[in-house]
């Protein structure tokens, strides 16, 4: 059985906890949140929560990230120093190199494993776009996201002094291009003004159109459904007009809580080092052994 702990315990948190108790050949050692010893929630008697990975009486053999994308490299080089591998779900597309850069070196030191970005965005649809460009080499493909709650920039507008509450929707446009539509509840004595112009300036949103609007109760507002469709024109050999679609309709922390745990597993089967999603195996992430996957799949 694969020893998993999960950093944080937020929405991601809990799906992965779920994703984990669904497996056959996984089960959480343990959690690590910030406040360890105060109230928890009920699904997690019987296990063990404790602030950090070195505290656990267990020393797991992956450490699930489930935590926002800008404390992950601080996490993650945490536990691959103690020999933990990790996965995350880091989502900064323009910064993913640099971490993989760092995490790698990190990882090779201590003879560990570091996935990167393994959520479905980037991760599971960052394998489907490798694929795509495979079939049709030469060509442009458009991934077009939602409408839908972004977990990542709903989690950078919650950040922001002033925010009580946020909801960050995605509101596709087309060839790529998206509408940020971010719905804030604000604490007492800060202006919509202020605020919407620090979220406009945050880099999760400098480069999209951008509305911010104030409502009472975000709670009111907030819906954990997503979706993304990627479409690929292009040329297989020199054969035009190849036409391509992937499309899907999920629960946002819910997908990307399977994607990890699928990752956690893989993430055993690699040489130390970083990875991001399309550079594994993809039956690598699959529970069972590879004569009766391949009978099935192939």
């Amino acid at each position: 059985m694969i020893k998993a702990a999960i950093v944080g315990y937020g929405n991601i948190g809990r799906y992965v906890l779920e994703a984990i108790e669904a497996s056959g050949d996984m089960k959480c050692v343990g959690i690590v949140r910030r406040n360890p010893d105060g109230e928890q929630p009920a699904e997690l008697a019987g296990y063990e929560v404790k602030s950090a990975l070195s505290a656990l009486s267990k020393k797991p053999d992956v450490a699930i990230l489930a935590t926002p994308t800008r404390s992950v490299e601080k996490y993650a080089l945490e536990a691959l120093a103690l020999g933990i591998s990790t996965v995350d779900s880091f989502d900064i597309h323009t910064s993913i190199w640099d971490l993989r850069t760092t995490l790698d070196k990190a990882a090779k030191e201590t003879g560990a494993v570091s996935i990167i970005s393994a959520g479905w965005d980037p991760g599971s649809d960052s394998v489907i776009r490798t694929l795509l460009q495979a079939c049709a080499p030469k060509g442009l493909t458009y991934t077009n996201f939602g409408p839908g709650m972004s977990m990542g920039h709903t989690v950078a507008v919650k950040a922001i002094e002033g925010v009580k509450g946020a909801l960050s929707m995605t509101i596709p446009l087309g060839t790529s291009i998206h509408r940020r539509m971010v719905y804030v509840e604000l604490k007492d004595g800060y202006t919509l003004e202020e605020v919407a112009a620090k979220i406009k300036a945050d880099p999760y949103f400098a480069s999209d159109e951008t509305h911010v609007v104030q409502v009472e109760d975000v709670n009111e507002v907030i819906d954990m459904g997503h979706g993304v469709n990627l479409t690929r024109k292009g040329v297989s050999g020199k054969t035009q007009n190849q036409l391509f679609e992937f499309d899907m309709k999920i629960n946002n922390p819910a997908l990307t809580g399977q994607v990890l745990v699928s990752a956690a597993r893989a993430a055993l089967r690699q040489q130390p080092g970083a990875y991001t999603l399309p550079e594994i195996p993809v039956m690598d992430l699959l529970e069972g052994d590879r004569e009766t996957l391949i009978r099935h799949l192939v």
